[in-house]
């Protein structure tokens, strides 16, 4: 049987409990989970090294940083999906509009995966403008090791 690995892309700067739901369900559905940070993204290794901690204990799980379109990067990983989480009718316009793109250069099939309700206002950007202001923001991101 052939394995099923998809990459996750995003800036996930901060990667939030949102990003980690999207990781734990997709889990349900793929081998392996290739989380991808692009480098454009403000500190990205430093990211990734947080990401790294969080699923250390999980084999199925690999973090990268990468430059390139997502669908090179997914070729070079071996992946056959690109995961995608989906908070609002927004996201959804946008993220379809990927897809479409995605699949016409490359055949990757995108699964997008709805935000659980009691996420779907949770946004990397929202936690990053709370952080600014001195708000707490330890209840928006997953409990790093």
């Amino acid at each position: 049987m052939k394995s099923k690995t998809a990459i996750f892309p995003g800036s996930f700067n901060p990667f939030t409990r949102g990003h980690a739901d999207i990781v734990a369900r997709g889990l349900g559905l793929f081998d392996r989970i290739v989380i991808a940070i692009g480098c454009n993204a403000a500190d990205a290794e430093a990211a990734a090294e947080a990401i790294r901690r969080l699923y250390a204990d999980n084999p199925a799980v690999e973090v990268v940083v990468y430059s390139c379109l997502t669908v090179q990067l997914a070729r070079q990983v071996g992946a056959g999906f690109i995961l995608r989480g989906v908070r609002s009718v927004k996201d959804f316009e946008y993220e379809r509009d990927l897809a479409t793109v995605n699949m016409q250069l490359s055949g990757i099939e995108s699964v997008i995966l709805f935000s659980r309700p009691e996420l779907s206002t949770l946004s990397s950007s929202l936690v990053r403008e709370l952080d600014a202001y001195g708000e707490d923001v330890k209840p928006f991101l997953p409990d790093l090791p």
